[in-house]
């Protein structure tokens, strides 16, 4: 969240969806109510006046806006077709509507601790729950602490006011999250490449996943994207497909050059529009 969105979004090709406006309740303690700000065709949710954690075109519900959230789709090229996807964090739901539409054989579970924030789903356009979509008003440490192994893809994205909390930055955390992970499940984190604690939250990640850390350079401005493998730790077994490509992807940070990198996140998202 939080980063700063490109003007440009992949070519939307289903129906409109209208976006009703519907009342949020007090937020939680001490927190400011989140905004909704509606300009046009663009409609983000703030958790501080121009400080944008997502982006929405009304046009365009599902397309993703922001740079980082197109991005954190490059876990298709590790898991093309998950069948179990957890996220952490709602926010406007641009990560849930765009992996309920284009993943449509996939169970997916959106971690949300503001119970604000999931009022607002309605004017996001997120869809209700169903049969293998649902959103949880959860604290993801506590909820990851008793998740069981079965998880093909782990999308992190639980930023608030302050920024990402330290408890989603933790070796606790992150040990949580691998234990989830089915082998050769990924987990996806985003950060801040210029947060103070990021060095020590990729040390965390490359010790708790035997060092099957990668990210792809250039691709999300001032976010850093970081993949991780749950791949065998024991040197002798043959890793997967997942384990494979973030060996190659860590040795160039993926194409090379940023640009590369930039084509390969847009060829990405064009295939999964054409493949459903």
């Amino acid at each position: 969240m939080r980063g700063r969105p490109p003007r440009q979004g992949f070519a939307y090709t289903g129906p409109m969806v209208p976006c009703p406006h519907s009342p949020s309740p007090s937020p939680p303690g001490d927190a400011a109510a989140p905004l909704v700000i509606t300009r046009g065709d663009r409609r983000t949710l703030e958790f501080a006046p121009g400080e944008v954690q997502s982006e929405m075109r009304l046009s365009r519900p599902d397309a993703l806006v922001t740079a980082y959230a197109r991005a954190m789709m490059c876990f298709a090229l590790f898991v093309p077709r998950p069948r179990d996807i957890l996220m952490v964090g709602l926010g406007g739901g641009s990560l849930a509507k765009f992996c309920y539409r284009h993943f449509p054989h996939a169970r997916i579970t959106v971690l949300e601790l503001r119970a604000d924030v999931i009022a607002l789903r309605a004017q996001f356009c997120v869809p209700p729950d169903d049969a293998r979509f649902r959103v949880l008003h959860a604290d993801a440490v506590a909820y990851l602490a008793g998740r069981p192994a079965g998880v093909d893809v782990l999308l992190v994205d639980g930023f608030d006011a302050a920024g990402l909390p330290p408890a989603l930055g933790s070796s606790r955390f992150y040990a949580d999250c691998r234990r989830a992970l089915r082998e050769d499940g990924v987990l996806v984190a985003n950060m801040f490449s210029y947060d103070p604690h990021y060095p020590a939250m990729l040390g965390r990640l490359r010790l708790l996943f035997g060092g099957q850390v990668c990210w792809f350079d250039k691709v999300a401005g001032n976010n850093r994207i970081l993949f991780a493998v749950r791949a065998p730790l024991d040197l002798a077994r043959a890793r997967g497909r997942a384990g494979r490509l973030c060996a190659w992807v860590g040795r160039r940070r993926g194409l090379g050059l940023g640009i590369l990198n930039r084509w390969l996140v847009a060829a990405l998202l064009a295939w999964l529009a054409r493949r459903r």
